[in-house]
């Protein structure tokens, strides 16, 4: 029998496929949207610790069919930017550390170089379990117990960290070529940061 028979014999077979097409399609367009979210919270300059974690509970929202919209998300942003700002401060304090390496090593310091590259994969993993710690916000949660379980969970699970690496690179490299790509791929990063957490929990 043939496969187009086979398809016209069992339409419930593929209308559950072409759903299932469409479902995974409307969750990558929610992951763009909220990524203009994102961008837009984060304009605040302290404020994209919970600009990622509005973003993130959204979509375990949307993953979990649960709906959730713009007013949820702006309600979970005020929520997670009381204590959240502080660590965007510490973000950009970390950043300036970083640079004033970077600047070490290009003025040919005894040195600068190694503490160049430490400086520059602390960073990365500062990054990665800011990431991690807002994937998993909730609004009885505080900072600091999210960010000091994170780096926990950064050292014992490499792999996931690192996958959360390839996101924050998408967001580079699309920085790079098209500038306003970057907006929307940050919805991806937090995708990736919540599905790294769901697999980390699951294992």
């Amino acid at each position: 029998m043939s496969e187009a028979r086979v398809k016209a014999r069992n339409p419930a077979r593929r209308a559950r496929k072409e759903s299932v097409v469409a479902e995974r399609f409307g969750v990558f367009a929610e992951c763009l949207l909220t990524g203009v979210w994102i961008a837009v919270a984060s304009l605040g300059v302290v404020t994209y610790p919970a600009a990622f974690a509005a973003g993130a509970r959204h979509l375990r929202r949307h993953t979990a069919h649960q709906g959730g919209g713009w007013r949820e998300f702006a309600r979970d942003f005020r929520a997670a930017v009381r204590g959240g700002w502080l660590a965007g401060l510490a973000g950009w304090l970390a950043v300036a550390a970083v640079w004033v390496d970077v600047q070490a090593v290009r003025a040919g310091l005894p040195g600068g170089p190694l503490v160049g590259a430490v400086g520059v994969f602390a960073l990365i993993g500062l990054a990665v379990a800011g990431l991690r710690a807002a994937a998993v916000w909730t609004p009885d949660a505080t900072w600091r117990d999210l960010l000091r379980q994170a780096g926990r969970r950064t050292v014992l699970d490499p792999a996931g960290s690192f996958l959360v690496v390839g996101g924050l690179a998408v967001v580079a490299l699309s920085a790079w070529f098209v500038a306003p790509l970057a907006v929307p791929v940050l919805g991806a990063v937090a995708a990736a940061a919540v599905a790294v957490e769901q697999r980390y929990r699951d294992r």
